[in-house]
Parts: structure tokens; C-alpha cells; sequence
């Protein structure tokens, strides 16, 4: 088991809060969305597979095959856009 603290940005937050902190089997990225999609309501909601959905690990963007460690910071937005 591995505690990841899990930051939401964006309108992820507006459904989540602004995060949490959650004891964790995940090996991966994917898998940590996967445990929070598994939860249901908001969660699954807000981090459904087919919505666009960046993460960071560590403060740096990172794929969904990358290595979960304990100690983990992870934040989950959407995709960024600008003008």
C-alpha cells in the first residue's frame, strides 16, 4: 500500500474538492484513476475513461503507464486551453 497525496485542479475540483489524501495499490497512473473511477458518483463522474483528463506526478506531467510511488503528489485537470 502506498499513500499518494491527490490534488484536482479545474473542474475536476469543482466536482472532487481541491484533494485528498488515500492509501493506494496502484502500480500506475491508470491505475490510481481506475481505484478513484471505481469509487463512483463524482469520481467516476469526473475521471470516467473517454473524458480528457491530464495528470502530474510529482508536479510533472506524466502519462498514465508511469510508476506510482508512495509518497506521490498526483493532480488530475482537464486539458488546458488559452487565447
Amino acid at each position: 500500500m502506498k499513500t499518494i497525496r491527490i490534488r484536482y485542479f479545474a473542474s475536476v475540483r469543482e466536482a472532487l474538492g481541491s484533494g485528498e489524501t488515500i492509501r493506494s495499490e496502484a502500480a500506475t497512473l491508470a491505475g490510481l484513476r481506475d481505484e478513484l473511477i471505481a469509487r463512483g458518483g463524482a469520481h467516476a463522474t469526473a475521471l470516467a475513461r473517454g473524458k480528457a483528463v491530464r495528470m502530474a506526478r510529482d508536479q510533472v506531467m506524466s502519462p498514465e503507464d508511469a510508476i506510482l510511488e508512495d509518497g506521490a503528489e498526483i493532480a488530475f485537470f482537464p486539458p488546458v486551453t488559452g487565447g
